[in-house]
């Protein structure tokens, strides 16, 4: 599998109690790699299948740091390397373990089509298409290129709606259109994301998954619960969620069967901190 986009530094503070405004707060902070992109790609490749992940980042520390990362847990990365700087999201979580999010997507967003090559896709089963590639320009452009690649080599499309805030930004009649243009097997949104796209998600994909949290998913009406388990850390949970789908439905799983995987995996996820599996 495939995915193209953001390779990411992800500073994560969660605070042992709420914010106190002018003064000290203790907290948990880690610091590591992100990017819904490069999050798909170590998740397939922590439940053993073959991953790849094209991506764009800053030629500076850590860019190297971060692609030293993946290829430790054998994801093979596809790099353009850039002048700008590799991108950085801070993620927020609440005592609740609701996030907030502050991105910088620095050198990812400028991957052009003519960054490609087309010995990339060669053997790709699934690309994995995030909004966040579909958002900006010139990555979206090369985002589509990268599709079409992937659609001659014989390879089946996933997306990921990613964001209801970029997705309003963007226009969801614009994504809309473009949704129908990529012609995709699988469509992954949460149910704001679904909502704020305001079309039917089975008019626009042959299969379309509705992520719950931790009500689990939906898929064409029929529901999969989630485990319960004690919340962390929400952040990856829905890549988490979205490769173990993929990766049991590529394997000849029923839609219920790969639910299940992907509600297991990803309730998993959400024990830890950070959006990678530990």
């Amino acid at each position: 599998m495939l995915s193209i986009g953001d390779l990411v530094l992800d500073v994560t503070v969660a605070p042992k109690a709420p914010l106190k405004v002018d003064d000290d707060n203790p907290a948990s902070i880690t610091v590591g790699g992100g990017g819904q992109a490069a999050n798909f790609c170590a998740w397939v490749a922590a439940l053993g299948e073959q991953s790849r992940l094209v991506t764009r980042v800053g030629e500076d520390d850590a860019g190297r740091l971060l692609l030293a990362q993946l290829n430790t847990i054998k994801v093979d990365v596809r790099v353009v390397w850039a002048k700008e700087p590799t991108g950085a999201i801070a993620v927020l979580v609440s005592p609740n373990g609701a996030r907030t999010m502050a991105t910088q997507r620095g050198a990812s967003t400028g991957m052009r089509p003519d960054d490609l090559r087309a010995e990339w896709f060669d053997g790709v089963q699934l690309i994995h298409v995030p909004g966040y590639s579909l958002f900006e320009e010139p990555l979206a452009s090369a985002t589509q290129a990268a599709v079409g690649y992937a659609r001659r080599a014989g390879g089946r499309v996933a997306v990921d709606l990613s964001s209801a805030a970029g997705l309003e930004e963007y226009g969801p009649p614009r994504m809309v259109h473009l949704l129908e243009k990529l012609g995709a097997e699988l469509l992954f949104a949460t149910k704001h994301e679904a909502d704020v796209l305001g079309a039917p998600l089975e008019r626009l994909a042959k299969v379309p998954v509705i992520k719950l949290g931790s009500g689990g998913c939906s898929i064409l009406g029929e529901v999969t619960a989630a485990p319960r388990v004690v919340e962390v850390d929400p952040t990856g949970a829905g890549d988490a969620f979205a490769a173990a789908f993929c990766v049991s439905y590529l394997r000849g799983a029923s839609l219920g069967e790969a639910a299940r995987r992907g509600v297991d995996v990803a309730a998993s996820a959400v024990t830890t901190i950070g959006a990678r599996p530990q």
